[in-house]
């Protein structure tokens, strides 16, 4: 598995735990739904800025979303 479809996955896991729409999470990040959904898909990578404010969002590192680390 490449690094786009881990944190992707990660991101669709830390997003369904707290059960939160996928909608509300791409107007967090101010991108479009469909945007959103391509990130969560492994499809499209994520600014630098925009990784570490999700990393923040779900309180983890940005290791672990990256699939770096296990440790959230």
């Amino acid at each position: 598995m490449d690094t786009l479809q881990i944190m992707g996955q990660r991101l669709r896991e830390l997003r369904t735990e707290r059960k939160l729409p996928q909608r509300e999470l791409a107007g967090v990040l101010n991108v479009t739904l469909r945007h959103y959904q391509r990130v969560e898909h492994g499809e499209i990578n994520l600014p630098v800025l925009t990784l570490c404010a999700l990393a923040d969002y779900y309180g983890v590192t940005t290791d672990y979303l990256l699939g770096r680390s296990e440790t959230r």
